[in-house]
């Protein structure tokens, strides 16, 4: 069976450390999916934590736990490095337009390595990049190519 790819948007590496879904979906499919973010996305994350958890009501010893957990994402999301996506800068930018130009590191990822995108960000749509959100990415996961010839 072939390695398919999945770039992760900050949000989907914030699930992975608060959530329970990311997680396991990332577990089960770790074997044979290359799970790739830019690695603004986790400095994205790491900066957005602590607000949602405070916003929760969850502080100390659960953000420091929150905040490992994120950091051992990395075990299982690669951090693809500002170097690789950035000559790709202008065409994401262009791609993405007005909705969120910060987010152009995802979507330059995504080109360069010509795979979807994890998101629960619209603002990908409509970039000419497949988007998928947690409630349906395991159909990806699974199923990448559904109908070729290698399934």
């Amino acid at each position: 069976m072939a390695v398919i790819a999945i770039v992760l948007d900050a949000n989907i590496l914030i699930r992975f450390a608060i959530g329970r879904q990311v997680p396991r979906l990332l577990l089960a499919h770790a074997a044979k999916v290359d799970f790739l973010a830019p690695e603004t996305a986790f400095d994205e994350a790491r900066r957005h934590l602590p607000t949602i958890l405070r916003a929760r009501g969850h502080t100390g010893i659960r953000e420091t736990a929150t905040l490992a957990a994120l950091d051992a994402a990395a075990d299982i999301v690669t951090a693809v490095p500002a170097s690789s996506y950035e000559p790709l800068r202008a065409a994401a930018l262009a791609r993405i337009g007005p909705r969120d130009p910060d987010d152009w590191p995802v979507l330059a990822c995504a080109l360069l390595l010509s795979c979807p995108i994890w998101t629960e960000d619209r603002d990908f749509f409509g970039t000419g990049v497949a988007t998928w959100t947690t409630a349906s990415v395991g159909l990806y996961l699974t199923e990448p190519n559904p109908g070729s010839e290698e399934h």
